[in-house]
């Protein structure tokens, strides 16, 4: 599958300590209409079939690695 990011010039990112989710918006950051998680626990946030964030679960974990 071909992945379009829309808007690589403004990257957005930010990290709710509470949840441990770093969530990175490329571009302004806006509802998604469409979502998938991969088997490495990050949401893929679309669009209009165009990428517009990932949200990375359970980020301070990675770190430990």
């Amino acid at each position: 599958m071909e992945t379009i990011i829309e808007n690589i010039e403004k990257v957005d990112v930010s990290y709710d300590k509470e949840r441990d989710v770093l969530y990175i918006s490329f571009g302004h950051p806006q509802p998604a209409d469409d979502s998938e998680l991969t088997d490495k626990d990050i949401i893929i946030r679309y669009k209009e079939n165009k990428v517009i964030g990932l949200s990375v679960l359970s980020f301070s974990k990675r770190l430990q690695h």
